[in-house]
């Protein structure tokens, strides 16, 4: 099995400056991973990085929490499109979840899936699962299986409990084959990587990337 092919090479944290990511699309080239996940801000650095390459270039909507206005969830979807992005990883309104407001849920999904369909480009629906009730869950599986999402993803990296073993093992059971799963948060170890991949998941989004691609190579 080739590891990298299942990364998404991660820098999100507020700091980073664009010799960071410089470097991040160096790396994710060399390594050959699936993609670099780099904050709105960066999008067009990274398009420039990986121009030429087959690595992707991914960034969030709504990131961490989600409770984002519908209006300018489209926006970011729409700027950060206009700026190269391939990927767009975004956050659904997790207070809405909360308040079981899901009619709310529908009507967001819907609009933005909108910006994305037209434009060619792969959404991946973070549901920040560590701070889901299993029933919760479920239910998002049972929403989101209802659209032509690419990917339900765990998680931000921003909750106290990030992917989990048990929640990949719950979407994949649940939601539509043609539904891929992204498992991210917490992920550090190529032992890790492999159960979520077992599990179900056929993309990681994690930081640790190289560390997890030389414990592959040192286990063949």
């Amino acid at each position: 099995m080739n590891i990298a092919a299942y990364i998404d090479h991660t820098i999100l944290k507020p700091e980073i400056t664009i010799a960071d990511i410089s470097k991040l699309c160096e790396e994710a080239i060399g390594a050959e991973f699936a993609a670099v996940c780099v904050p709105p801000y960066y999008v067009t650095n990274a398009t420039a990085f990986c121009a030429g390459t087959e690595v992707k270039v991914t960034t969030v909507i709504g990131f961490p929490f989600g409770y984002q206005s519908i209006a300018a969830k489209i926006a970011e979807i729409e700027k950060a499109i206009a700026d190269g992005a391939d990927e767009l990883d975004m956050v659904i309104n997790i207070a809405a979840l909360k308040n079981s407001d899901w009619d709310y849920l529908t009507q967001e999904i819907t609009d933005c899936m909108v910006p994305v369909k037209q434009a060619g480009k792969i959404i991946k629906v973070i549901v920040e699962s560590g701070i889901l009730t299993m029933e919760e869950l479920v239910k998002c599986c049972s929403l989101y299986g209802n659209y032509s999402i690419d990917f339900m993803k765990t998680s931000t990296g921003y909750a106290a409990v990030g992917a989990t073993v048990e929640a990949v093992k719950t979407m994949r059971r649940l939601l539509p084959d043609t539904i891929e799963i992204k498992a991210s948060g917490g992920i550090r170890s190529y032992a890790f990587a492999q159960e979520l991949i077992d599990a179900g998941a056929t993309r990681l989004g994690c930081s640790a990337g190289l560390q997890i691609l030389n414990e592959a190579k040192a286990a063949e």
